[in-house]
């Protein structure tokens, strides 16, 4: 019963897509990740007033670091989502543990481990398959983009790791990745101009932001309660919950092929992330 609070924040994390679509009618993807993260930037700063904590920390690089390719990864994701079917679009993003699966064997130096290299083959066959036969010429941009996504989420989770090992809370890695977020988009923003907000374009951010932070909480409380490896392959239902989301608003109809390649890269994840599990413990912040 405590893992079901992964699949109330893959839920979430879906409808937090859905209304990415609809804000792109309204915002740029880059106005999108701005009122995002500033909303999760005044949300975290509370909760470490309310506890009394200090935000400073002696590990500031590493927090930048985090920042910069965790924003990248945040700043693909939405261009992907206002570009792509919902599905496609989190299919893509969620190919990032098997980005995690390689790191962890290329950059730690991990000991190579053939059953988790499949499980990144099948991943990745299924990438191919999602994309090959439904992606036109014209959106193939989108789809590196999305690849791209989960290449960079990777790279921050392998950062949130290492400072949890040094010791920060989740809290502060959470503020510092959301104001290097605001800071950067916002300053971004400063020179390129801002979209007038509307009434409804209002309800947009707001539902952004609340539903990324009812997911964050959710998530967060899963991990704590739940059985990490059953909690990390529930987060997979956001895949689910996004192809029944993108029919339901869109009528986003996938080829047969489309939805095996999809659930290819649930497979490859899912047993990448049981094999690497004692190899590499998954933070995930989104």
């Amino acid at each position: 019963m405590r893992s079901l609070w992964m699949v109330l924040a893959a839920f979430m994390f879906a409808c937090m897509g859905v209304l990415v679509k609809y804000g792109a009618v309204y915002f740029s993807s880059t106005e999108l990740v701005f009122y995002r993260s500033l909303f999760g930037v005044w949300m975290t700063y509370s909760i470490i007033r309310y506890y009394r904590l200090s935000v400073r920390t002696p590990h500031w690089r590493m927090h930048c670091w985090r920042g910069v390719t965790g924003l990248i990864s945040l700043l693909m994701f939405f261009y992907c989502l206002t570009q792509l079917p919902l599905a496609t679009a989190i299919s893509l993003n969620y190919t990032w543990p098997l980005f995690m699966a390689l790191f962890s064997t290329l950059i730690l130096k991990e000991h190579i481990h053939w059953p988790l290299i499949m499980a990144v083959m099948v991943g990745f066959v299924g990438v191919v398959l999602l994309l090959q036969p439904t992606i036109p010429e014209h959106q193939w941009f989108s789809s590196l983009m999305g690849i791209g996504s989960g290449f960079f989420a990777a790279i921050a989770y392998l950062n949130v790791k290492q400072l949890s090992n040094l010791g920060e809370s989740e809290w502060h890695v959470v503020f510092y990745f959301t104001l290097i977020s605001t800071v950067v988009t916002g300053g971004w923003l400063v020179v390129s101009g801002l979209n007038t907000i509307t009434e409804d374009g209002l309800l947009i951010l707001l539902g952004i932001g609340i539903t990324a932070t009812l997911a964050q909480l959710a998530m967060t409380r899963a991990y704590h309660q739940g059985t990490a490896l059953v909690v990390s392959s529930l987060g997979y239902s956001t895949v689910l919950f996004a192809s029944l989301l993108g029919i339901w608003f869109w009528n986003e109809i996938l080829l047969p092929i489309s939805w095996f390649g999809m659930m290819l890269i649930v497979l490859g994840g899912i047993t990448s992330g049981i094999i690497g599990f004692k190899m590499m413990p998954l933070m995930v912040q989104k």
